[in-house]
């Protein structure tokens, strides 16, 4: 799998709520955070975790990926997040850095 296609296999992971499969694709130290900035939620443990928490939250929460790139250790996605059908949708550029195969880092610019 390319590591676009790891980048898109993630979303179709979070898509369909199932945080243990989103983090099976990242390293045990990964993080997600804001661009450049601090990090929402830290190790493998804490990103289930918070993505179990955003999911019972927004049940209904999607993200639609409007295009994606790769080049070396990256992948970006620009995506198109809805939090419910009802709720104004927004749009995000994420940044997956690569260990190997495995996601070491997501970074969110909005």
């Amino acid at each position: 799998m390319t590591k676009l296609e790891i980048a898109e296999t993630m979303i179709a992971h979070y898509n369909a709520q199932d945080a243990d499969a989103y983090v099976a694709l990242m390293t045990d130290d990964a993080s997600e955070a804001g661009y450049r900035g601090a990090v929402v939620r830290d190790g493998k443990e804490g990103v289930r975790a918070g993505l179990q928490a955003m999911f019972a939250e927004f049940p209904q929460n999607r993200a639609e990926i409007l295009s994606g790139y790769a080049l070396g250790d990256f992948a970006v996605l620009h995506e198109k997040v809805a939090r419910s059908p009802d709720a104004e949708p927004f749009e995000v550029m994420t940044i997956y850095s690569f260990e190997g195969d495995k996601v070491s880092r997501v970074e969110f610019v909005r």
